[in-house]
């Protein structure tokens, strides 16, 4: 296919994919059981950090969380007693277990002690995704005795990682359309900065569309199948993401 083509092609399926049906599918459906915005911003996070393996597993594991957090985290983050906290020292999901948890049960109470949104947790260390998200990682776990175990479950591109599910994260937060689907919350960022969540499905989509080259499935990868996706959308490239991750997940593309 040219880029004409393929542009038709990929639009078609975000016009699909993009819509409210596609929510309850999706971890983004945890978020949405919020109208709080921070609340939305704490499920969304622990539903994003979860988003590996089994989609029903992922939406269940991060309901479970909910419950645990009697529905209201914004509140259980900043109010928790310790007799609450116990409550959450069985939880597992994969390999993240009760010691991450209660660490980022910490980091939310701090950040949340200081600040009204996430959003300051990102943009207060750089103006390009990248540095946001290296910013992120390392403010993430400044806190007092961050566990050295945890620090897996929080990307960096400074690592090399794709960082597939913050940014998935970030597209939840900063896109805004009439879809209903992503939140649009966050005002500080724009969609045309974010990057383009790739896994081994939307990488193997985009190569066999030839829209994507390097082998590795990394940070560089990400960047440069955004840098194509820009050529189609310079103001919202990241919609995309329907449309790859469903050609790969949905229609074994």
């Amino acid at each position: 296919m040219n880029e004409k083509d393929i542009k038709l092609f990929l639009n078609k399926k975000v016009d699909g994919y993009n819509q409210t049906s596609f929510i309850k599918n999706d971890p983004i459906c945890i978020p949405h059981l919020f109208s709080k915005k921070q609340d939305i911003e704490i499920a969304g996070f622990f539903a994003a950090i979860f988003a590996w393996g089994n989609r029903t597993t992922i939406i269940q594991k991060s309901k479970e969380l909910m419950r645990l957090m009697d529905n209201d985290p914004h509140n259980f983050c900043l109010h928790h007693s310790s007799k609450e906290l116990k409550k959450l020292t069985g939880f597992k999901h994969r390999t993240f277990n009760a010691t991450d948890l209660l660490y980022f049960i910490e980091f939310f109470k701090q950040h949340y002690g200081n600040h009204k949104s996430l959003e300051t947790a990102f943009i207060k260390h750089g103006n390009t995704i990248e540095e946001m998200l290296n910013g992120f990682h390392h403010y993430f776990f400044s806190f007092e005795k961050a566990p050295t175990r945890t620090k897996k479950h929080i990307a960096a591109p400074e690592k090399n990682s794709s960082c597939k599910r913050l940014n998935m994260f970030l597209r939840w937060m900063v896109r805004q359309d009439d879809k209903g689907v992503d939140f649009g919350l966050w005002k500080n960022i724009s969609p045309y900065q974010l990057i383009c969540p790739i896994d081994v499905h939307v990488a193997r989509v985009a190569r066999k569309l030839k829209i994507l080259e390097r082998k590795q499935t990394d940070w560089r990868a990400a960047l440069e199948l955004t840098k194509y996706l820009r050529t189609l959308d310079s103001k919202d490239p990241v919609k995309y993401d329907f449309a790859l991750f469903n050609l790969g997940v949905m229609e074994k593309y």
